[in-house]
């Protein structure tokens, strides 16, 4: 029997639906992705820690989940809000449907509302705290909510961190060693850097800048990661202590992580960046991508200090997608150039990461 659920805002707004998927209580953020397909990488999104994710694209679940789209090792999401969710999915790859992979993942979802409204809704007043409920009234729920601490004030990158360092597997020899700073890393910037001959070694997020440099690495690259960069001063210290001795990349979080290091701000976007349609032009080029990006916080332009100069600029706001330094081999986009799914062009800001590499090794 389907079991009635809601969605409560923080503003007052409730959703009535039915659950899917697991029936344990969430509280979260809630934010919308305009991706048209991949809601399984979505799902294991690290990015979304914290966060009761509503995609804009109606339907979800037609082409079932399968093991090789995972970009973490479990659901990151603490929820799920769809219009129809899809019980009989068709695609030759599929090992189960939604309800039982969002189950056995012990993540509540919700379907049966309108996720047009709500998108127009955080569009209007800004993304805000929800909680998903099988068991409570709305009044309950708005009530709970009130007492709930907010997200912008925890550290979730602790929470989405490997516990220990990691070898990504390869075959053969790799010609450049690579040191991750596990942020909340997607699987794919590993499986694209290993496609490219490299050795990646994935790091706790509390590694320090002495012990990542102990490995002698070529590159190091600070990942993507879920919540407010103004939390994380230990990671900020860390690339401090790599400046000037190993070339950086950094990856949306990672991004404004290099951006902090050199003095610069970040403030929070009113509902984020979300979806994999966004355009970006590269100030080197003058091309303009189509890009996947994930991410609530942006940088301040106005503060960027230390040699940091903008490189890439989002089209939609004008808001800074990217970064790099004058003199020192060091550079940051906001967006995903691994995304999975999102358009494939943007991978070339990896072998822009390899030349910067090749370059400092003379």
């Amino acid at each position: 029997m389907t079991k009635q659920a809601l969605l409560a805002l923080e503003d007052g707004s409730v959703y009535h639906g039915f659950s899917f998927g697991s029936t344990v209580e969430a509280i979260g953020e809630v934010v919308f992705n305009t991706s048209m397909a991949g809601y399984q990488e979505i799902l294991t999104d690290p990015s979304y820690a914290g966060q009761i994710v509503v995609p804009t694209y109606p339907l979800i679940g037609n082409y079932g989940t399968n093991r090789e789209d995972n970009e973490s090792i479990r659901v990151q999401v603490t929820g799920f809000v769809v219009r129809q969710a899809c019980p009989k999915p068709s695609h030759y790859l599929s090992k189960q449907n939604i309800y039982k992979y969002l189950e056995d993942n012990n993540t509540p979802a919700l379907y049966g509302v309108d996720t047009r409204a709500i998108t127009r809704q955080l569009r209007s007043a800004g993304v805000m705290m929800g909680m998903l409920t099988t068991e409570k009234t709305a009044e309950e729920a708005l009530a709970t909510l009130k007492e709930a601490p907010s997200y912008e004030d925890k550290d979730f990158v602790k929470k989405v961190s490997t516990p220990a360092s990691y070898q990504w597997p390869r075959k053969g020899q790799a010609d450049y060693k690579i040191a991750l700073l596990d942020c909340g890393v997607k699987f794919n910037i590993m499986r694209i850097l290993s496609q490219m001959d490299c050795a990646v070694t994935a790091l706790p997020c509390t590694t320090s800048a002495e012990d990542i440099l102990k490995l002698n690495p070529d590159g190091v690259l600070l990942s993507p990661g879920p919540g407010n960069p103004q939390n994380l001063d230990y990671i900020v210290e860390t690339a401090q202590g790599l400046m000037g001795k190993v070339p950086i990349m950094g990856i949306c979080l990672g991004n404004q992580i290099i951006a902090r290091a050199f003095g610069a701000k970040t403030f929070k976007l009113k509902f984020g960046h979300r979806g994999g349609n966004h355009p970006a032009k590269d100030l080197l080029t003058g091309r303009v991508h189509i890009t996947a990006q994930n991410h609530g916080y942006a940088v301040d332009e106005k503060t960027l200090t230390g040699g940091l100069e903008v490189s890439h600029v989002n089209l939609n706001d004008g808001t800074v997608e990217g970064v790099r330094h004058k003199e020192l081999p060091i550079f940051g986009i906001q967006y995903h150039s691994e995304a999975s799914p999102g358009p494939l062009d943007n991978r070339y800001m990896f072998e822009r990461f390899l030349d910067m590499v090749r370059e400092y090794l003379g």
